[in-house]
């Protein structure tokens, strides 16, 4: 018989760091371009797998020397490789046992049928099949399902800290029929302390100190919150751009061009810095003998 326990082992097999599950009715009044239920109104659970950001991808950019590792290794190949590979194989796993399965890989970049700008669906690219539906495709938060998933809280960076690996990990789903028992909440000792160095070490300064939002839970009667996210200035962070614009065929209007496309700065603030003062705190279970900042950091002044 098919249960949470055995599906956890599976994913753990195929080469998952972590693995939770959330009842789907964890997500009753989110909106419905975010509800997974819109997917497949008789999923009962959404499976939540973490693959960790290794530590080790972010040490050429904290000397200044190696990009590459951090953009392909912890982000590309986790998102588009590794990840899918976990997905499809689970879902094989799970259909060989009679239910049915929805893979839901974090590669809404590349593939799907809407486009959001400035945090908002954007007109005339994707309409909905009927009045009483969301727009194609449905856009799962992932950091947000796996905090209903149990593996971890949201800190203020808006990045799910897990006791493991704290901001180090990218997350993917798996939506599916099978009545499995879902995770609780995580309630283990609180990680994020508002030390506010995610804001404070982003140059590019993508995430405010003074606006807030607030997401509340109806279901759980929880609520989280996170400082505000500046889409484009975190983009400018992990990219860079030049001051001008030039028409891009992709969006159908002018946009700044990209003239890196690699981590410039490595997630500065909400990742190094984050994990940093998690391990000085000797809050996460995955621990070094050595420190990971033991030289002065570089950082890129930024053109207001």
């Amino acid at each position: 018989m098919l249960n949470s326990k055995k599906v956890k082992e599976v994913a753990k097999k195929l080469g998952a760091d972590l693995v939770g599950i959330a009842d789907v009715n964890r997500f009753e009044g989110a909106p419905k371009q975010t509800d997974p239920r819109y997917i497949n109104p008789d999923a009962k659970a959404l499976i939540v797998i973490g693959l960790r950001i290794p530590r080790g991808v972010l040490r050429g950019i904290e000397e200044g020397t190696y990009f590459l590792s951090y953009s392909s290794q912890g982000y590309g190949s986790i998102n588009m490789i590794y990840n899918p590979f976990i997905l499809y194989h689970l879902t094989r796993f799970i259909e060989d046992n009679g239910y049915e399965a929805t893979p839901i890989p974090n590669d809404y970049y590349n593939w799907p049928a809407i486009t959001y700008h400035d945090g908002k669906l954007k007109e005339n690219w994707s309409r909905p099949v009927s009045p009483e539906k969301p727009a194609p495709d449905v856009f799962i938060h992932f950091r947000i399902a796996a905090y209903l998933a149990g593996l971890g809280e949201i800190g203020y960076s808006k990045l799910l800290l897990t006791p493991e690996f704290g901001p180090r990990q990218r997350f993917a789903c798996i939506l599916t029929d099978a009545p499995l028992e879902p995770d609780p909440i995580y309630q283990g000792p609180k990680l994020c302390d508002r030390c506010m160095l995610c804001v404070k070490e982003c140059s590019a300064g993508a995430i405010s100190s003074e606006e807030k939002v607030k997401v509340r839970f109806k279901a759980l009667g929880t609520e989280v919150e996170w400082g505000k996210l500046d889409v484009d200035a975190c983009t400018k962070g992990f990219q860079g751009y030049e001051p001008y614009k030039k028409y891009n065929p992709f969006i159908g209007q002018p946009s700044n061009v990209i003239i890196y496309s690699r981590a410039l700065e490595g997630a500065r603030g909400c990742i190094r810095a984050c994990m940093i003062h998690l391990e000085s705190q000797g809050k996460l279970k995955n621990k070094f003998k050595e420190p990971f900042r033991k030289r002065k950091a570089w950082y890129i002044e930024w053109e207001k």
